[in-house]
């Protein structure tokens, strides 16, 4: 069980991603495509979580689909979104009208994954396409400073380290994950994490050498870079694939993954037996998690049953946590 679920109706749109404020506690923002992502355009939704419901508090409209979404670390009205038109736009909440600061496009396909840098004075953005390649960019500059190739397959996920400087992971259709050095421009380590797509990929908050990945063949693993050979935890119970994995900013242990299954589930992966929960409340496929990095235990997450849902799991609601937001 959880606690009472807020939905906001997404009309026409599929949610793909959906991220919480770095700055704002009620604040989040969902990217959303018609027609499932498969044609038609796109939609960069910032919501409101107030206590009679959620609100939409400012809609932008694409051209194309719209996969991905990261917040600005340094301006809490800024955001990119990553475009299916091979585009990251830039947008701004204080802006007027319903156009970008900047649309940068180099990527010749799909953009599916955008993020972030949350290491202290490091204002870059790292996107991953369909077309194999990883790109770093200055959010205000009109080019890349950076192209990193080395993936076999599309790139489906590409996330900063939150502690080591210009370091990034990556996760492709080519069954690995690769962790990037952008101040050198080279690949520092593949590991050969799935025998099918790993679709999701994230830091543990706690420690530098822990990720997570999560696959098409329905598991998540956790590796330890220093011992990459074999996962230390294998985290079994989807049903299909596992479309996102993310590690709670509370707690190193705990994580959570969404799936193709119509599920989020919730791990602790040093027990025996790992799953905390199960959350069965969409009636399509989940593509959208996050933790609110303000209000422990709370979970987003967005479905192509086009609602955005924030609740707590009971599994959350009832633990302690280990502390504030990790710095």
């Amino acid at each position: 069980m959880t606690t009472a679920t807020k939905v906001y109706r997404c009309r026409a749109l599929h949610g793909y991603a959906v991220k919480a404020s770095p700055f704002l506690p009620r604040r989040l923002a969902c990217a959303a495509s018609q027609h499932y992502g498969i044609a038609g355009s796109g939609s960069l939704l910032v919501l409101e979580d107030a206590p009679d419901g959620v609100h939409l508090v400012r809609r932008w409209e694409w051209s194309d689909g719209v996969f991905d979404l990261s917040w600005s670390e340094i301006d809490e009205n800024v955001l990119v979104a990553a475009g299916g038109d091979g585009t990251l736009q830039l947008w701004d909440m204080r802006r007027p009208d319903a156009a970008p600061l900047r649309v940068n496009k180099e990527h010749t396909q799909e953009v599916y994954s955008v993020d972030w840098s949350q290491t202290r004075g490091e204002d870059a953005i790292v996107s991953g396409s369909w077309d194999r390649t990883a790109k770093v960019w200055d959010p205000f500059l009109g080019r890349s400073l950076c192209t990193l190739v080395g993936h076999q397959g599309v790139i489906y996920s590409t996330v900063w380290s939150p502690h080591i400087p210009a370091c990034f992971a990556s996760t492709s259709g080519d069954g690995t994950l690769r962790v990037w050095d952008t101040k050198a421009g080279a690949c520092r380590s593949v590991v050969p994490a799935h025998r099918a797509e790993v679709l999701s990929c994230d830091w543990c908050k706690y420690d530098q050498n822990i990720l997570a990945t999560g696959s098409v063949d329905g598991t998540v693993c956790v590796w330890d870079l220093r011992n990459p050979r074999q996962p230390v935890n294998q985290l079994r119970g989807h049903a299909y694939a596992v479309r996102r994995v993310k590690f709670s900013p509370f707690s190193s242990d705990i994580l959570a993954s969404c799936s193709y299954d119509l599920t989020v589930r919730f791990w602790e992966r040093k027990r025996n037996l790992p799953l905390l929960e199960t959350v069965t409340h969409h009636s399509e496929f989940v593509c959208g998690l996050d933790f609110n990095l303000h209000v422990p235990g709370q979970v987003l997450d967005c479905s192509w049953d086009e609602t955005v849902k924030i609740y707590t799991p009971s599994c959350l609601s009832a633990r302690d946590v280990e502390g504030s937001r990790p710095t």
